[in-house]
């Protein structure tokens, strides 16, 4: 795998005068290795390395240095024992990544007792961010953008939904968002079913919610296997065609897309980013990805790196690349900006982010390949888990 370095260079300024370019030190933690390196690891590379790339140094004569560490699984105390690693003994001034809540949540003391300003790349749990004041995050919640989808929902005339999720922290944020919502509206959840993270056979709990026949199915899973076996097996087990309409949020992402095949056509999700979203900068940002790494899918693990870096590169801007994590993270606070994804704002008081979430259905694009079609837009969407 190839490696963004900041290298010091040195500049002659005279006989026997020289001055180094300072560099400033990230460490960027995620999924390299394992089942989950397609759906995050990878991504998180090259949303930074597409963000540097059409950007160059964060300012003049001040470079950035990505160390990067691999958390092959969701592992608690692999992710603090790394971070503590990377600030102890490889002296970095930064923290970002984090693909799984558990990883982030173990890394937020170790973050708060060396006041390391963190760029959350994707853990989604309402809570994280709250476990300490240097961390901010680029990614989502699961409340973010189940709300919207509930309410979409209730909008198509659905009267009653079982909701099924992965039984860990996100999916009980987006079971609970989604209930609240649903139920708020006028909606009856027939039943709210939560599966082990382990489960890779879905076929009794998809004929169980065939045989009670509600108007929809509300999904919530992690990227990769689960989330082939589960939409093949919705197709399989009949239920698209006994009418039992799938709601989904990150299901359909990207990475997973294709090799989900015609079985996701006509599924439709809540998200906060396509790669077909159609603005200027989502076509600059695909097209410089392209360039780099020629088959790689633009998910929404990779504009949240991208635009993770766009935030640590506020913040080194406004410290001129000096440690000072309480300036850094204040000048971070309350930044809006232009985003491939749409725009964003980092909240000044949460510092999560603030964003829109589109309803998208699947469909084959102009060159075959299947797109998330984005239709309706719910702008400006908070996190609604802090708003309980």
């Amino acid at each position: 795998m190839k490696m963004l370095t900041g290298a010091i260079v040195i500049a002659g300024l005279g006989a026997g005068s020289v001055m180094a370019d300072q560099t400033v030190k990230v460490g960027v933690l995620g999924p390299f290795s394992g089942g989950f390196a397609g759906s995050f690891g990878a991504p998180f590379r090259q949303g930074v390395e597409t963000y540097v790339a059409q950007h160059g140094d964060p300012m003049p004569g001040v470079k950035i240095e990505f160390v990067w560490r691999d958390l092959p699984s969701p592992d608690p105390a692999d992710a603090r024992a790394k971070t503590t690693e990377l600030v102890t003994k490889e002296g970095v001034q930064y923290l970002a990544g984090y693909g799984f809540t558990p990883e982030a949540m173990a890394a937020a003391p170790v973050a708060e007792q060396g006041k390391i300003p963190t760029v959350i790349f994707n853990a989604s749990a309402s809570v994280v961010v709250s476990k300490s004041k240097y961390f901010v995050r680029t990614s989502n919640t699961l409340p973010q953008v189940t709300v919207p989808t509930a309410k979409n929902a209730l909008e198509k005339g659905y009267k009653s939904v079982i909701t099924v999720v992965s039984d860990y922290s996100p999916g009980i944020d987006a079971e609970t968002s989604f209930v609240k919502t649903f139920k708020e509206g006028g909606g009856q959840v027939v039943e709210s079913i939560r599966m082990p993270l382990s489960t890779s056979d879905f076929s009794a709990y998809l004929q169980n919610i065939a045989i009670k026949k509600p108007d929809a199915l509300f999904v919530f899973l992690p990227y990769g296997p689960p989330t082939y076996a589960f939409v093949r097996g919705y197709r399989d087990n009949g239920l698209d065609k006994a009418g039992i309409a799938f709601i989904g949020t990150s299901e359909t992402q990207e990475s997973d897309l294709q090799s989900l095949g015609d079985a996701a056509i006509g599924l439709e999700t809540g998200y906060f980013y396509s790669a077909a979203h159609e603005s200027p900068e989502n076509k600059a940002f695909v097209a410089k990805l392209k360039e780099l790494y020629p088959k790689a899918e633009a998910n929404p693990a990779t504009v949240s790196a991208y635009d993770g870096t766009h935030a640590l590169y506020e913040m080194i801007r406004a410290t001129e690349g000096k440690k000072d994590p309480d300036k850094a993270i204040a000048a971070i606070a309350g930044k809006s900006w232009e985003s491939p994804r749409g725009p964003i704002t980092i909240d000044a008081k949460t510092r999560d982010i603030i964003q829109n979430v589109y309803i998208r259905k699947v469909e084959k694009g102009a060159d075959g390949r299947l797109i998330n079609k984005e239709f309706k837009t719910y702008e400006k969407q908070p996190d609604y888990g802090v708003l309980k």
